[in-house]
């Protein structure tokens, strides 16, 4: 995974050519968490068990079984910067339940493709630039949910 925002299409680009299940999860809109559980549910398809919290994200995310079957999985973070600048606490409490995820996914040695997750910022060519109050390109991020 890498926290450092990355240009999307060289990551899909390099994804599909892999043969791995690629999921674009858009937060452009998104205020709060709630928003924010709605777009995880319907942009990765989450199983009908999923509850809606942060606990039930790191499950589902820990538990890809409800992915279909392939090399690999991405997930590609976009229009992050409004989410984050508008709700710092939570999008922090977001990063760190991917982190969470990823190291789980990490240290797996039965042969399971994993997970790797992406935050895209914008593509050079947008005449967008990042919302204002957006973090820093790198934030540090403590490794606490609340």
């Amino acid at each position: 995974m890498t926290l450092h925002p990355q240009p999307l299409a060289p990551a899909l680009a390099a994804a599909g050519a892999a043969g791995w299940t690629t999921v674009r999860l858009d937060l452009d809109g998104v205020r709060g968490k709630a928003e924010l559980m709605r777009r995880c549910g319907e942009a990765l398809r989450l199983p009908e068990w999923f509850g809606g919290n942060w606990d039930a994200l790191v499950d589902v995310l820990q538990d890809l079984s409800w992915l279909p079957e392939a090399e690999g999985r991405l997930v590609a973070v976009t229009s992050w910067q409004g989410y984050a600048g508008a709700r710092p606490a939570e999008w922090e409490t977001f990063v760190e339940v991917l982190e969470e995820a990823l190291d789980f996914w990490r240290g797996r040695q039965d042969g399971e493709p994993g997970l790797t997750v992406v935050l895209a910022e914008p593509e050079p060519d947008s005449e967008r630039g990042p919302a204002a109050g957006a973090p820093p390109r790198a934030p540090h991020l403590k490794r606490r949910r609340g």
